[in-house]
């Protein structure tokens, strides 16, 4: 695209280099389409953005502005520089796979973020260790006082967006979300494309 845009397509993925300093602007072009997102360090794969030590380390559930995802050793290597989208996103859900498409009924192969992951990095010549849990872009998990889990449609309307800013080289990895059973892609559960951009 003109803009520098890099599309990623409905249902599929899509992965890039990233220098430290550069800032990624992740694009919710149709306002309600997760993006499962993973950072991997590109001097050592087996380092990535890691949910559970990022908690930990902002001290939230959802990462608001200024604050720094962690790596699984505690290093800082995304930080979220701004979000027009409402603030909505989830750290708690893993990747959908197949075996999450089996348990909600599904026939046959369903396409799915943990797959999309690995078919993005080898795009770019990379094979991830594991699929870490990701942060989940616009997606609206919401939780009651007593613990209770729902999804829910995502808040973020068409155009909206995240600026990131890497904190180290590394190799960042988007899915466009296919989930089509639940409605965490809107009340249609019609997944579409996303777009980043790199600066």
């Amino acid at each position: 695209m003109p803009d520098g845009r890099i599309t990623i397509p409905a249902r599929r993925g899509k992965a890039a280099f990233v220098a430290r300093g550069q800032t990624i602007k992740v694009i919710n072009t149709h306002g309600e389409q997760v993006v499962d997102t993973w950072a991997f360090c590109r001097a050592d794969l087996t380092e990535f953005m890691s949910m559970e030590h990022s908690r930990a380390g902002i001290q939230r559930l959802i990462p608001a502005v200024g604050d720094a995802m962690l790596t699984n050793h505690r290093r800082p290597i995304l930080t979220l520089m701004e979000d027009t989208s409402g603030g909505i996103h989830d750290t708690l859900m893993a990747a959908c796979d197949v075996y999450r498409y089996q348990r909600l009924g599904c026939d046959g192969y369903h396409d799915n973020c943990t797959d999309n992951l690995a078919q993005a990095m080898r795009d770019i010549g990379l094979q991830p260790p594991e699929t870490p849990s990701p942060l989940n872009l616009f997606m609206n998990i919401p939780w009651t006082s007593e613990g209770v889990l729902s999804f829910e449609p995502p808040v973020s309307t068409p155009g909206s967006y995240v600026l990131l800013r890497a904190e180290m080289d590394l190799a960042i990895a988007f899915s466009a979300c296919p989930q089509d059973v639940l409605p965490i892609n809107g009340v249609g559960r019609k997944p579409t494309k996303a777009h980043f951009a790199i600066v």
